[in-house]
């Protein structure tokens, strides 16, 4: 599958669909009942993307499933699950699905934020959002088949009060009871291992681009290996790594150097004397220093290359920064 837009920015959500094309010469189209199976891959992982996958298809060519071999995809080898993945496309006119890829750094930003918005929420956020994008696409879904996050009932009954005419079944291990499902979790498992495998690591230079981190799941004792190669003291963990997990944040209290922080103003002062927070301050201490002074510009000569960095952080790069420009 062409995963180029996820690659151009990872930092962000990504919505993917397959070339479903509904048959415009059925008059009877509008009539056709869709089956929906909706299933993740890469919940537990501490590095890469999570994907939610809304798979449909016609009531009338289930069997097609079973004929293609569809599983619980964690029982197929990579190589059967991508067999059968790019067999979808030879069924297009009764048969797709919509994939979402959550990115490692928006899972964590969500997590760690202020109100804060668990992985639980953000699953059922995403099948929900996926059940709406393929009703808006025309499909006439009838039946939804969910593989459970948290408990079954409550997950069903928060569909259904978005989609009261669907009928809406949710339960454990969906993947290996319904067919549909396991159509679903074969495309999230393919298209995340497919974004994981061509992942490049931007911030990292040439040298550490050769790291290998195992299975990405944080019991592994490869993946804890690159957790720890990986981190930068001053900037933490690449994108790549979902840095809210607790291994990850363990890693980063033990190994990164601490900052202070000074605490906002009242928010709730009625004052109109605006004062500047302590980090604000330039402070003339020698021994002394600010946050805004790791960014300072320095005043350098035309002559004097001594002290010129062109090369800059991999981290600043990988975040499409530039060097300020500041005339002299």
């Amino acid at each position: 599958m062409d995963i180029s837009e996820f690659e151009k920015n990872s930092l962000f959500n990504i919505i993917f669909r397959s070339p479903y094309i509904s048959n415009s010469d059925d008059k009877k189209n509008d009539e056709k009942s869709f089956f929906l199976g909706i299933d993740e891959a890469g919940r537990g992982p501490v590095l890469g993307p999570m994907v939610y996958s809304a798979f449909f298809c016609d009531e009338k060519h289930l069997s097609v499933l079973n004929d293609l071999g569809c599983a619980d995809s964690k029982q197929l080898t990579e190589e059967r699950r991508s067999s059968i993945f790019a067999e979808y496309e030879q069924h297009k006119n009764y048969l797709g699905f919509i994939l979402k890829v959550l990115s490692p750094h928006m899972i964590s930003t969500c997590m760690l934020r202020r109100n804060k918005y668990n992985l639980n929420d953000m699953s059922h956020d995403a099948a929900i959002e996926l059940i709406k994008l393929v009703l808006d696409q025309g499909v006439n879904v009838k039946q939804v088949f969910v593989d459970t996050v948290g408990d079954p009932d409550k997950y069903a009954n928060k569909i259904r009060s978005h989609f009261p005419k669907l009928k809406i079944t949710v339960s454990k291990k969906a993947d290996s009871l319904y067919p549909i499902v396991s159509a679903s979790s074969i495309c999230a498992k393919v298209v995340r291992d497919q974004i994981v495998q061509s992942w490049k690591i931007h911030e990292f230079d040439e040298e550490k681009q050769s790291i290998q981190y195992g299975s990405g799941y944080p019991s592994d004792p490869q993946t804890k290996r690159f957790l720890i190669e990986a981190i930068d003291q001053i900037f933490g963990f690449p994108k790549f790594v979902r840095f809210s997990w607790s291994t990850a944040s363990t890693i980063i209290e033990n190994k990164c150097v601490k900052v202070t922080w000074d605490d906002d103003e009242d928010e709730n002062a009625t004052t109109n004397t605006t004062k500047k927070r302590k980090s604000e301050v330039i402070e003339t201490s020698s021994t002394t220093k600010t946050l805004f002074s790791y960014f300072a510009q320095k005043n350098v000569t035309k002559n004097d290359t001594s002290n010129r960095r062109t090369s800059g952080s991999h981290f600043f790069r990988a975040a499409r920064l530039k060097p300020a420009v500041f005339p002299m």
